[in-house]
């Protein structure tokens, strides 16, 4: 994957991995449109890395309805893969304060630089 791209496996977005985090903005492209939303992160109001176990659980945390059949249908062995595949990615949930959501996966190191302020707010 290229510098801040990303793969939606679920969700309200297209599920591909032409997503993108640059500058603190996701990128994020919807089935049938062809230029990509730009959202700040300043929109988010839950992310948090996943695994398998808690996108099974996540309609409670986030009351995401969406994740569970994720794991339990057609798209679970695909979905079960990502999450439990490289160390140097991240499997992530994420909502927006409009209530769209996603599960992603992203390499490591962007995931940090999307967490990093707010890490620095908690302090």
């Amino acid at each position: 994957m290229a510098l801040g791209m990303f793969k939606v496996i679920a969700g309200d977005f297209a599920t591909n991995g032409d997503h993108q985090y640059a500058n603190g903005i996701f990128h994020l492209k919807s089935d049938g449109k062809f230029f990509r939303e730009k959202i700040p992160a300043s929109e988010i109001e839950v992310i948090e890395e996943t695994s398998e176990e808690q996108i099974r659980t996540a309609g409670g945390s986030i009351g995401w309805g969406l994740a569970g059949a994720v794991v339990a249908g057609p798209l679970g062995a695909v979905a079960a893969g990502l999450i439990g595949g490289k160390k140097n990615t991240v499997t992530f949930i994420c909502k927006f304060k409009d209530g769209r959501k996603f599960i992603g996966v992203i390499p490591r190191r962007d995931f940090e630089k999307i967490m990093a302020p707010r890490r620095l707010a908690e302090i």
